[in-house]
């Protein structure tokens, strides 16, 4: 039985180690039968590695999602690898320190603008330079959000940046659909991953989050995430796009 991938070339971003979204997403991605390709960055030297623990060993390159010389080339480097692509996984966020734990009201904007060039604008830029490597039949874009309606304790200045992305998505999605290409997110529940960690007040967060969702929930287990993303890659959501699926164990709705 063929998996739901079958076929399917997919670019996958924001694999760092084994503890990301990212990496399960390519691992369930292989599973259903895609051929993976992955970008790397800050440290190729760690995606490379983590790249040889995946079922089958994906190649690497590196990306820089804010340089515009990068992006410029990432077609001809994915082509090269791929031929070109079906699908286009974005799992960046970024943002300075001074962003984030309860310093809201004194972020510069300098930060500020760090945050939103790298977890927001990053999804039409990495998109935009990924089109011409999509073909007459589509495809499918998809992202990662932490559920931006809420203001969620030390999150500060991630959240108006994930607001951004969650906009962003909306409009790829009025834009690419002439293209039949489909751009959705996943809102996750909190994941042990490195970046999540690097967010101050994240345990207190994540203790919480089991004992109020309705199923439930494990922070360490990214792979239910991961197979959300596969599922809005394939063909088995034809006509859903401008979307926000929660992969969250339900709390979102869930009142205080």
């Amino acid at each position: 039985m063929s998996g739901i991938l079958e076929g399917k070339r997919v670019l996958v971003t924001g694999v760092l180690l084994e503890s990301s979204i990212a990496f399960h997403t390519a691992r369930v991605a292989q599973r259903e039968g895609a051929e993976i390709l992955l970008t790397a960055y800050p440290r190729p030297s760690l995606t490379e590695r983590v790249a040889q623990q995946l079922p089958r060993p994906a190649p690497v390159v590196a990306l820089d999602i804010t340089d515009e010389g990068q992006l410029a080339g990432l077609a001809d480097v994915v082509r090269a690898e791929l031929g070109g692509l079906d699908g286009l996984v974005h799992s960046i966020g970024f943002a300075p320190q001074d962003a984030l734990g309860g310093n809201f009201l004194n972020t510069s904007f300098e930060s500020v603008a760090t945050a939103l060039h790298a977890s927001a604008f990053s999804l039409k830029s990495l998109t935009s330079a990924c089109l011409p490597l999509f073909g007459d039949e589509g495809g499918a874009v998809v992202g990662l959000t932490f559920d931006a309606r809420f203001a969620w304790p030390q999150y500060d200045w991630m959240g108006p940046a994930k607001a951004a992305l969650e906009a962003t998505s909306r409009y790829l999605a009025r834009d690419l659909g002439k293209l039949d290409i489909r751009c959705n997110l996943v809102a996750a529940g909190p994941i042990g991953s490195m970046a999540a960690k690097s967010i101050p007040g994240f345990a207190e967060l994540a203790k919480v989050w089991d004992q109020r969702s309705p199923l439930p929930w494990d922070v360490s287990d990214p792979e239910p995430v991961g197979r959300s993303v596969v599922a809005l890659l394939s063909d088995w959501l034809p006509k859903t796009t401008g979307e926000i699926v929660h992969a969250d164990g339900g709390l979102h709705a869930i009142g205080g």
